[in-house]
């Protein structure tokens, strides 16, 4: 199948979200996971060890600087989900104001992130990498943050990992996702919100909740 932006996001607003079997293969389909990974935004798992490497890696975060770049980041790996049609669909949502990304930088190189679609109050996160030791793991750090600060009510992570499992992520029942993601995009928030994010702000309220 052959999507437009318009349809991809109407897939979101429903519950289902479009992969590709690889990079190679032109082909879409639609996945409707019968248990949906969720990040609970008060729920993030921060350690001391992640604290620790938060306070001391040095790493710059910035929002929407280099979306394609942490596109092909998340790509750029033996296998993945993300084709050629679907890299031109993100795009254009970023463009139109309904995808970001969250990049993480050491001396002005790109050696993380992570990036996602929005609607409304939900922020479904696509997809992430890493070049360093916990570029990820502060990639969705910081994001998490940021989605509570700006308003958020719903971080979709479509499925649940051992690595998302591990920093508070949980799997919920497909009723209760889409009751959940009905509320959320009837909700408005700012993902490109001024606030602040230094890594000890980010430390100190993270860490009052989970």
């Amino acid at each position: 199948m052959s999507l437009s932006p318009e349809l991809l996001l109407h897939g979101y607003s429903i519950g289902i979200f479009p992969m590709a079997e690889n990079r190679d293969d032109p082909e879409l389909f639609w996945v409707d996971p019968k248990f949906r990974g969720v990040f609970p935004l008060d729920g993030f798992h921060i350690s001391r060890s992640l604290a620790r490497r938060i306070r001391t890696c040095g790493f710059d975060v910035t929002i929407d600087q280099d979306f394609i770049g942490v596109v092909d980041g998340c790509a750029a790996r033996a296998d993945t989900w993300i084709n050629a049609e679907l890299r031109d669909l993100y795009q254009k949502l970023h463009q139109s104001g309904h995808a970001h990304s969250l990049e993480v930088r050491e001396q002005g190189e790109l050696i993380g992130g992570v990036y996602g679609v929005v609607l409304g109050a939900a922020f479904f996160g696509e997809s992430m990498f890493s070049r360093r030791r916990d570029a990820s793991k502060i990639a969705l750090a910081y994001l998490v943050d940021r989605l509570r600060q700006t308003g958020f009510q719903l971080f979709d992570t479509q499925f649940l990992t051992a690595h998302l499992a591990s920093l508070g992520a949980i799997e919920i029942p497909r009723g209760q996702y889409r009751r959940n993601l009905e509320e959320a995009t009837n909700t408005s928030a700012d993902f490109t919100a001024p606030i602040l994010q230094s890594a000890a702000g980010v430390i100190q309220r993270i860490t009052q909740t989970s």
